[in-house]
């Protein structure tokens, strides 16, 4: 009688088999995507995407076309047609920024006061999960990535739904409305659960309270004691405005409209953009840069010092350190050339939250490595524009100093990305668009069919 640790041994091997399979059969010969003129990653030769929809929700702007020649620019970006600088430089010292960029999204016209006072009640009104849905869903199998958990909580709220098929508008702003007012209950629930039931921590589950904003009830129900300053919260809540929304094109926010055009219903379109959310080369990407400035730290002892800075540097673009990837993450964007707005705004925060916290020589690093690593990969690379950090590079950072988990740093992603993809749903379903279905050229073979007795 085979055990079974030796009857695991032998799937195992026979898996590895398998695999060998799979790796033949699915390589292709890379030269076929120029010979068929494919648009690999959607995206033209110099790195700028296909175009494939139409959007009015936002705009990404790092060019300026002069003479047909087109001459890169300070980014820009706008919201409905309003420029995020001009949006942050009107919050002032109010707290219900994200709420009103929210609204925006949604609805295409910043509200007036009464307007974003009553959309605000709404969602509080909103930011409550199912009866007994916190132990019967989130407590029960806790995942380690939250990802999964808040995706996993998004597909089950469908079963709460009276009507999780109507895709009327009325029932899909009514559905998104809840989700926007839920993620970050779910995502914090989960994260303490899994610490709870995997870490022996102690399980703290606080409820929101209706007057605060998005940013204030994550700070706490996040913390054991539930406190946060002034400026914690208004530098988190500028954190969820400048990730609320980035065009109809970034993967996530695409993957909303594919979806959503089969049809679908809510639940469905929005755990699809979840997951591709969840992947490091989208909004995985800033827990990349802080395992790489932690490595920075490791073997860079002496912050002050540019040229110890540089050499390290070039050992990782040359895949001598770090991951041996060659890349500096947080480095570079597909479309943004001179300058990131997000990140413009979010260094202006950082530098601020760094004081508050004694953190500044770390931000000075931060600065430093943004610097140069700028001027190595312009003069050691072969590029066709300018290279900016992105919105990636100091949010982590920002994330680091409010103390919040590196299991957060994605789903704090999604809280605000969420405005951003019910924006898109709603539009995709307004419009009575076409499902989407690009076209895939097949390079194989036809062959006969043979007997298995014969193969």
């Amino acid at each position: 009688m085979v055990s079974s640790d030796e009857s695991r041994m032998i799937r195992d091997i026979r898996l590895s088999e398998l695999v060998k399979y799979c790796m033949i059969s699915g390589a292709l010969d890379l030269s076929l995507y120029q010979e068929y003129d494919v648009k690999r990653g959607l995206r033209e030769s110099d790195g700028k995407g296909v175009l494939t929809g139409l959007t009015e929700i936002s705009d990404v702007v790092a060019f300026d076309t002069t003479a047909g020649e087109k001459i890169p620019m300070e980014g820009q970006l706008y919201y409905q047609g309003y420029n995020i600088m001009d949006l942050k430089n009107g919050f002032a010292d109010r707290k219900f920024n994200y709420e009103e960029i929210t609204y925006l999204l949604l609805f295409g016209a910043l509200p007036n006061r009464q307007q974003l006072d009553s959309f605000i009640d709404i969602l509080g009104q909103y930011r409550e999960l199912p009866n007994k849905f916190v132990r019967d869903v989130i407590m029960k199998a806790p995942s380690m990535d939250i990802m999964n958990a808040l995706q996993r909580s998004v597909l089950t709220l469908y079963s709460y739904d009276e009507n999780p098929d109507d895709i009327s508008i009325p029932n899909v702003l009514k559905q998104c409305l809840t989700l926007i007012a839920t993620f970050p209950l779910i995502s914090v629930y989960a994260y303490h659960s899994y610490q709870h039931y995997h870490n022996d921590k102690s399980l703290v589950i606080r409820y929101p309270k209706p007057e605060l904003s998005t940013a204030e009830n994550i700070l706490r129900i996040l913390r054991t004691d539930g406190k946060y300053t002034e400026l914690e919260a208004r530098v988190l809540d500028i954190a969820l405005v400048i990730h609320a929304e980035h065009g109809g094109g970034n993967n996530s926010t695409f993957t909303t409209h594919v979806v959503s055009s089969t049809g679908t219903d809510t639940y469905s379109a929005i755990a699809a953009s979840l997951g591709s959310l969840k992947g490091p080369r989208h909004g995985g990407a800033n827990l990349k840069v802080e395992q790489m400035f932690e490595d920075i730290k490791a073997h860079v002892h002496n912050w002050g010092d540019d040229n110890a800075i540089r050499a390290y540097l070039t050992k990782i673009i040359n895949k001598e350190a770090f991951d041996g990837t060659g890349l500096i993450y947080g480095m570079g964007h597909a479309v943004y050339t001179l300058s990131d707005p997000r990140a413009v705004i979010l260094k202006e925060y950082a530098r601020s939250l760094s004081e508050e916290k004694e953190r500044t020589e770390e931000f000075e690093l931060y600065e430093k490595v943004e610097r140069i690593a700028s001027d190595i990969l312009t003069s050691t690379k072969n590029l066709h524009k300018p290279i900016c950090c992105n919105v990636d590079f100091y949010s982590g950072l920002v994330y680091s100093m409010l103390g919040i988990p590196r299991q957060m740093y994605t789903p704090i992603f999604a809280i605000s990305r969420i405005a951003g993809w019910s924006a898109h749903r709603i539009e995709e379903l307004v419009n009575e668009g076409k499902i989407v279905r690009p076209a895939y050229k097949y390079v194989g073979h036809h062959r006969p069919y043979v007997e298995l007795e014969s193969r």
